[in-house]
Parts: C-alpha cells; sequence; structure tokens
C-alpha cells in the first residue's frame, strides 16, 4: 500500500490509490484494512474514485477543509484539494470527497476563529463569551489563512470585538456582517442577580426608613 501522509512545511501530501472496484464487498474489504473510498471532482476535470488511508486522513478532516493539501495520485501526479464532504455512516466515516482547486482561482471556505490571550474582564468576575467560532472567507487558495486570530486580552467587563476587529490578510474577504459580534465579557447571571436583589432590598429599606420617619 502507498497511502501515506507527508509534510514538507505547510505542503501536506496525502498519498491515494486508484480505486477499480465499487462493490459493497470490495469497500468493506477497503476498510477493514485501514482505508476508506473517497472521490476526488471539480475544476472542470473528470472525477477520480481514490482509495485513501483513514488515519492519515483523518488528521485533515480539520484542517482540510480550509488549507489546500496536496493528493498524490498514481497516473494523476500531486493534485491541490480540499475536503468538501465527509460522510458517514452509523457513525463511522463512509466516504471522503475531494474538491480539485484551481491555485489561480478564489475559493470560498469557512474558517476557524483563534481567541487568543485572557480577556482583563474575566479577572474580575466576567465571562468571556464567544459567539463566533467560524466565518466564511474567500480569496486564492494560496492566501487562505489557517486560523483567524482574534485578540481578547484588552477586553473589560461590558467589552465585545466584531468582526470588524479581525485584522484580515491582503486578498482575503470575510463573508460577515462587520457587526457580527465575536466575543464578549458579560456579567455572570448569578452575580448580576444578586447585584439586583440587593439593590431592590436597599431600596425597600429605604422606602421603610422613610415610612418610619
Amino acid at each position: 500500500r502507498r497511502m501515506s501522509l507527508m509534510s514538507k512545511g505547510n505542503n501536506v501530501q496525502l498519498k491515494a490509490d486508484v480505486r477499480n472496484e465499487f462493490t459493497r464487498a470490495s469497500r468493506r474489504v477497503l476498510r477493514e484494512n485501514g482505508g476508506i473510498p473517497g472521490v476526488v471532482y471539480g475544476a472542470g476535470e473528470e472525477s477520480i474514485p481514490v482509495a485513501v488511508d483513514f488515519k492519515d486522513t483523518s488528521k485533515l478532516f480539520h484542517t482540510g477543509r480550509s488549507e489546500v493539501f496536496q493528493l498524490d495520485i498514481p497516473g494523476s501526479g500531486k493534485i491541490p484539494v480540499l475536503i468538501k464532504d465527509i460522510q458517514k455512516r452509523r457513525g463511522n466515516v463512509s466516504h471522503v470527497d475531494f474538491l480539485r482547486i484551481s491555485m489561480n482561482k478564489p475559493v470560498r471556505v469557512s474558517i476557524g476563529v483563534d481567541f487568543q490571550g485572557t480577556a482583563v474582564g474575566t479577572k474580575s468576575g466576567g465571562i468571556l463569551q464567544t459567539q463566533l467560532n467560524a466565518i466564511d472567507v474567500e480569496g486564492l487558495p494560496g492566501d487562505l489563512p489557517s486560523t483567524l486570530e482574534v485578540d481578547v486580552s484588552a477586553l473589560e467587563i461590558g467589552d465585545k470585538l466584531t468582526v470588524a476587529d479581525i485584522k484580515v490578510p491582503k486578498g482575503i474577504t470575510l463573508h460577515a456582517s462587520e457587526e457580527e459580534v465575536l466575543a464578549s465579557v458579560i456579567v455572570p447571571r448569578a452575580v448580576e442577580a444578586a447585584e439586583t436583589e440587593d439593590a431592590g432590598t436597599e431600596e425597600a429599606n429605604a422606602e421603610e426608613t422613610t415610612e418610619e420617619s
């Protein structure tokens, strides 16, 4: 078997075999031997049925949706691809769709937001609440960032960060409203409720004092 995963810097390569058998029995044998069936399609080219190593491919299930990698196929060479879809059956991965990418044409993918630092407001009792964990971005495959980093360390209680606060790499477009909230530091509900209750008690005591006088 020649299926394996190699990494050269950011240039990840996944070796694959061309699939020639398409029966249920052949798919079962493939899975029993640690492989999974897949297909490569897109960019106006003919689709290629492939078999890849499950363990190696599983390492790309997250990053491979937004980071282009090379699928090395006998007779076709190294093809730049993204993972387009992962199909499951009874909780197990049963098939993977690889989307062939043209490196000189923009693609639209969903990229995760990486929250950096510790919000200063959490040190005075606040809670960091994250609302948006991924954003659709568009750009040339070679320009796509692996994550969108957002520094939350300066957030005080009541502060928030929005999409407009993201430092977007050159050539990348965000498909999200600039006003959409990424993260905020809020007062815990229990503390807020207790403060409201205390305020109510103080008002009641003040009213009682006024009536007595």
